[in-house]
């Protein structure tokens, strides 16, 4: 890499003419009222994308964009201005809007010194990154994507593949005088095969990616196999009967099935919930919240994950945080902010999409440890009930823990096999309740090939999810017959 992203701090310094004593200047004038603290939040983003669809590569794009974000924080208010210009000018009527929610009851506040670099962790120092690859390169794997997606079966009748990659440059300047700078590359490829018959169509999806450099998906051509989980995927469905409905024992896979933790449990789990109270899991520190069976982790500093930060983007290096352990809560995913007023730590779960948005806490990986029970001893346990691979939408709420997913791949559980696949399921719950229902936890521990995006108050960041094969002893299937 070129010299200014190995050093990213010095990358703002030599491109927008930032220095030392400027920085220190606005952050003291966001610090002329009453609050807490402050800090800057710089970003360069480029970005590339392309998509294949019809056999042509139809689409392409590129971006760049850059911009600013001042905060100052006073109690529990938070006030965020951006601008899109990085020069002293902007930033300082960025830092006079941000600051007027400050309590205008002028205190002296001791003169910002800025300088400490933060210890960042080093889990994605790469050599290149996809956008150094020749485009038509990119072009034409997706090219081959379509072809061996044509080939598996002559059922295919529709082949989409995408690539999108991106190399964004950060660095976080804050009233106590630290310094922290973060160069994340993040690529994904994505495929999605439609196949077709007499009884219908229906659609298959994999992909994957990370903080990784290209030769990654070419080795162990890990392209070809998300190409033929897609289209596997989507010719198993063309012979899925209708789903069950009633309430049963399901069996979920590992890897991506993750996602319902996420959403069932993790969302609960952040502070921002847990301190205003609205949190199903609020005030339960120290309680049973699960099966003694469940540990759940939420860990930043897995090397090249999709979901995984040096740093969070308030400049705290991310940590693996237990979130359940052996059923009992243990802890929350906090910020700064949260953090000061739970009067608790920071986990470096710090978030935000960009520099025009404020930071919150989220995720970053997810995941359940393992168990003791291998797959076959755990679907060879349930006499009738649902096998469920993968997962396609799903949505939460927060409040009461209740969620609905659609299984995107799933089989009937007959007599201790995996049999017929069925279409149409989701599964109803309680985030709360449904980790005391679980009875048996795989050896199999996978995390998600890295296709993770996770929402939250209008915001997007990638996330990663991670499961064993678990059996949950009654969810309630919503299905298409009785």
């Amino acid at each position: 890499m070129a010299n200014d992203l190995v050093r990213p701090e010095q990358f703002f310094l030599n491109r927008f003419g930032m220095n030392e004593s400027g920085l220190e200047r606005i952050l003291g004038s966001a610090l002329e009222r009453k609050a807490d603290y402050a800090d800057l939040f710089f970003e360069y983003r480029s970005a590339e994308g392309l998509a294949l669809e019809e056999s042509m590569v139809n689409h392409t794009s590129k971006s760049v964009s850059h911009g600013v974000g001042v905060r100052v924080c006073a109690e529990d208010r938070t006030g965020y201005a951006y601008s899109d210009e990085v020069t002293f000018d902007r930033m300082r009527i960025a830092a006079e809007a941000a600051r007027a929610i400050a309590d205008s009851r002028a205190e002296p506040h001791a003169a910002v010194q800025v300088g400490g670099a933060v210890t960042r962790h080093q889990l994605y120092e790469l050599e290149s990154t996809p956008l150094d690859v020749p485009i038509e390169e990119r072009a034409k794997l997706l090219r081959q994507i379509d072809e061996l997606a044509r080939a598996y079966d002559p059922r295919v009748r529709n082949v989409m593949a995408s690539f999108a990659a991106e190399r964004k440059i950060v660095m976080i300047v804050n009233s106590e005088g630290r310094v922290a700078a973060d160069v994340q590359p993040l690529c994904r490829l994505n495929v999605t095969v439609i196949a077709e018959d007499e009884k219908g169509r229906q659609v298959g999806s994999f992909g994957g990616g990370g903080r990784v450099e290209w030769s990654y998906f070419l080795d162990q051509d890990r392209w070809k196999h998300y190409t033929r989980e897609a289209a596997r995927q989507a010719i198993v469905n063309l012979d899925a009967v209708d789903a069950p409905a009633g309430e049963m024992i399901v069996v979920l896979g590992n890897g991506w099935p993750g996602i319902l933790l996420h959403e069932a449990i993790g969302h609960g789990l952040e502070g921002d919930f847990n301190r205003k109270g609205v949190s199903a899991f609020s005030g339960r520190i120290g309680q049973s919240v699960a099966s003694p069976l469940c540990t759940v982790i939420d860990d930043g500093t897995i090397a090249n994950r999709r979901g995984s930060l040096n740093v969070d983007d308030e400049g705290t290096p991310t940590s693996r945080t237990v979130l359940i352990e052996k059923g009992i809560l243990r802890g929350y995913l906090q910020d700064r902010l949260n953090a000061r007023l739970m009067k608790t730590a920071p986990t470096g779960n710090g978030r935000r999409e960009s520099f025009a948005h404020v930071p919150m806490p989220r995720m970053t990986n997810t995941f359940m440890l393992p168990g003791e029970s291998t797959p076959e001893e755990i679907i060879g346990s349930v006499k009738k009930g649902l096998y469920a691979v993968s997962f396609g939408g799903g949505q939460v709420d927060i409040t009461n823990g209740k969620f609905v997913f659609s299984a995107s791949e799933a089989y009937l559980i007959e007599d201790g096999k995996a049999t017929r696949p069925v279409k149409g399921a989701t599964l109803i719950g309680n985030g709360p309740d449904v980790l005391t229902r679980v009875s048996m936890v795989g050896n199999d521990l996978a995390l998600d090939s890295g296709i993770g995006t996770c929402g939250k108050d209008g915001q997007s960041v990638p996330v990663g999810v991670g499961l064993p094969t678990i059996r949950i002893d009654g969810i309630t299937v919503g299905g298409t017959r009785a």
